[in-house]
């Protein structure tokens, strides 16, 4: 199950007990990679996401990923920091997002207000990254503290670690800018930190290579160079799999327009693939070498037994858009409205 952003939690980050229910209907996936998890207040960029920084956090996950397991089913955390796809609003004291350069995002974050666009983020000073790597540790070590079974590390989508990567969100001067060798050095830092408290075994990463959608971010000018240098050094690591989104996000899949089978060589482990995969491309995908496994997003949100309606090829229930974010459990744990279609 990929990780699905339904904003359900409470604006202090904190699960409800509808996450408990939603996330052991869907145990059966046999690995959950949760929602997009804040591992700070600064890395938060939409509201009522949940957060994994403080001991409220660990013991609101707690009866998530014991529902999950009582369930047969496994559950790993995904650990977040949005940078610059943030809102004044969403962060301490009113402050200004984060991001490597001081480059405002496109698109739209979801506040209590409603969409609105991203705030003008200031430049992170070298001596503050530090503590985001640390930020990141410390989560790592809380969601040992909530049951959970690993973590994935979100370096994808437009947000920080992702920002940093690209040359067109990323115009430092430092350490941390210029050689795809400073850009990546935060996202190999972060992932290193959490393999020390997990072990690389039990760490997965996402990559987007060529998704542009949120935050109407621009492509690194040399995408495949810059992706292929991460996955070597990811792959030297060890970790459990390497997730990736696969073309555009929100649009066509877009293996075609990318060497996937570079990328998954260079990394040379588990590689998990995603994006608009349907029964049939997932067959022929796995069948065919093409990927280790298959990451089914949006048809988990309606059809909380996709595994068996997969398995036996029964038609899908397509569950109304307008439950997506926010709200309870009506699109969410239940479906009563009469909106969706079976496709």
């Amino acid at each position: 199950m990929a990780p699905l952003t339904r904003s359900r939690a409470g604006m202090d980050g904190s699960q409800t007990p509808l996450a408990v229910d939603y996330y052991g209907q869907r145990a059966s996936a046999g690995l959950i990679i949760t929602e997009a998890t804040n591992i700070s207040r600064q890395g938060r960029g939409y509201a009522y996401t949940p957060s994994l920084y403080t001991d409220a956090h660990v013991a609101a996950w707690k009866p998530v990923t014991d529902a999950v397991h009582a369930a047969g089913g496994r559950i790993v955390v995904q650990l977040w920091h949005v940078g610059r796809m943030s809102h004044t609003s969403l962060q301490e004291d009113g402050a200004a997002p984060v991001a490597p350069s001081a480059i405002q995002a496109g698109g739209n974050v979801f506040t209590e207000a409603g969409y609105v666009p991203p705030s003008m983020p200031r430049a992170l000073a070298t001596e503050e990254i530090a503590g985001i790597v640390d930020d990141y540790r410390q989560a790592a070590r809380r969601a040992k503290d909530a049951g959970f079974d690993g973590v994935e590390v979100h370096a994808a989508n437009g947000y920080l670690l992702e920002q940093f990567l690209r040359d067109s969100t990323n115009h430092r001067d430092d350490r941390y800018g210029g050689p795809v060798e400073n850009r990546a050095r935060l996202l190999l830092e972060v992932t290193a930190a959490v393999a020390e408290v997990w072990g690389a075994d039990r760490v997965g990463l996402r990559l987007s290579p060529l998704s542009t959608a949120i935050g109407d971010t621009p492509l690194d000018s040399r995408t495949m160079e810059t992706h292929l240098y991460v996955a070597r050094r990811l792959g030297e690591l060890g970790l459990a799999y390497l997730h990736v989104v696969e073309g555009q996000l929100h649009a066509c899949n877009g293996a075609d327009d990318f060497d996937v089978k570079a990328l998954r060589d260079a990394f040379g482990g588990a590689y998990l693939a995603n994006n608009g995969y349907d029964r049939q491309r997932a067959l022929d995908a796995t069948a065919g070498g093409h990927a280790d496994m298959i990451a089914f997003g949006k048809p988990f949100i309606g059809n909380p037994d996709l595994v068996e309606r997969l398995r036996t090829d029964t038609p899908l229930f397509d569950a109304p858009t307008a439950g997506y974010f926010g709200g309870g459990a009506e699109g969410y744990t239940q479906f009563t409205a009469p909106q969706a279609n079976v496709a």
